[in-house]
């Protein structure tokens, strides 16, 4: 479950980038902690889904990866665009 805190705190800095960036202040600090989050998330999703393979629950696995893969996909290519808008910003 360590995977859903990583992606909220990757939600709430790339919403923290973005407000900073439009106020026209220096948002790096955010948008490098959002992308980081992000990749956290990834990780922890998939260590997740390991500890699933090693404990032999193919059921469980089953039911996941097919939605959480399509989810890390759009989430990870959001907070590409989300996390880019305040350097194209520049």
């Amino acid at each position: 479950m360590m995977w859903i805190i990583f992606g909220i705190c990757a939600i709430i800095f790339a919403i923290l980038n973005l407000l900073w960036s439009f106020q026209k202040k220096d948002a790096k600090w955010f948008r490098f902690l959002s992308i980081s989050f992000t990749a956290l998330t990834v990780c922890a999703t998939y260590s997740d889904e390991a500890s699933r393979v090693v404990a032999g629950n193919f059921s469980g696995l089953m039911d996941i990866m097919p939605t959480m893969s399509k989810i890390l996909w759009i989430c990870v290519i959001l907070s590409i665009l989300l996390n880019s808008l305040s350097l194209f910003r520049k």
